[in-house]
């Protein structure tokens, strides 16, 4: 008899592949004694062994678990179906272990790759802030620097604001040298709207100058630098309003600090 068809069957059986009639008939083919088959068995058994022991282990998630253990306990009995060999067990376990791992593989590194790209979103977004944060100190640093060397001439003086309006609670000090300008700090002042912030003005015998725009922030502090005042005259009163996002060339919005006359 050919025996080149059984061939076939063990290699397919062998990756527990064989189903049906043709599993029925090679394993009373394989009960009736064939040497090469159970050599063909054999041979497959190891290789998928030394398969499974070359990955590393992993344990599968409870419900991969126990779903193939439920599978396996209710499978049904086939009536006059041989009883299997040992060798014929070795192999169907290798084979459940094998796609076992390769699932939890799958399933293991899936999980591990969203979370790795969850925690590089993070870091990236944590790093950003961090930067955005160390610049603003360094740029409040520079600001409180150059105000003490300021403070250190004798034509500078110090300036207090008082709340007024809308902020009565609200508090400032101007640093001025009339030649070097100076800078303006400020407390207690609530965020500007969307669309406003809060405009400096330099008052002396003329019309108030406008001395630029600054914000706060959330805890209603700011700071802004006061450049010198054209032709070097004299400044008698400072004062600070609320106005459009892109300032006005004179008052139009209400006053929430000014120094007293």
């Amino acid at each position: 008899m050919n025996h080149e068809p059984y061939d076939t069957l063990a290699a397919t059986y062998a990756v527990g592949a064989l189903d049906g009639q043709d599993r029925v008939e090679f394993e009373r083919h394989l009960a009736g004694g064939c040497d090469i088959c159970e050599a063909t068995l054999r041979e497959s058994a190891e290789t998928l062994a030394a398969l499974a022991r070359a990955r590393p282990p992993m344990i599968p998630p409870p419900a991969v678990r126990e779903e193939l253990l439920r599978r396996i306990g209710t499978a049904p009995a086939r009536r006059g179906a041989l009883r299997p060999r040992p060798l014929v067990w070795a192999v169907g376990t290798i084979v459940a272990t094998l796609a076992v791992a390769a699932f939890t593989g799958a399933y293991v590194a899936a999980r591990y790759e969203a979370r790795l790209g969850q925690m590089a979103r993070e870091t990236a977004a944590l790093h950003a802030r961090v930067q955005r944060e160390e610049a603003a100190l360094r740029e409040q640093l520079a600001v409180y620097r150059s105000a003490a060397d300021l403070l250190r001439d004798p034509q500078a003086q110090v300036v207090t604001l008082r709340g007024l309006g809308p902020s009565p609670e609200a508090t400032g000090r101007v640093i001025w040298h009339p030649a070097n300008g100076g800078y303006v700090f400020v407390a207690n002042l609530p965020s500007a709207p969307p669309g406003k912030a809060y405009e400096l003005w330099t008052i002396g015998d003329a019309a108030p100058q406008p001395a630029g725009l600054f914000q706060v922030d959330a805890s209603g502090r700011g700071a802004h630098r006061i450049a010198p005042v054209a032709g070097g005259q004299q400044v008698k009163i400072f004062a600070v309003t609320l106005e459009v996002e892109a300032g006005v060339q004179k008052p139009e919005g209400p006053m929430v600090l000014a120094s007293a006359k």
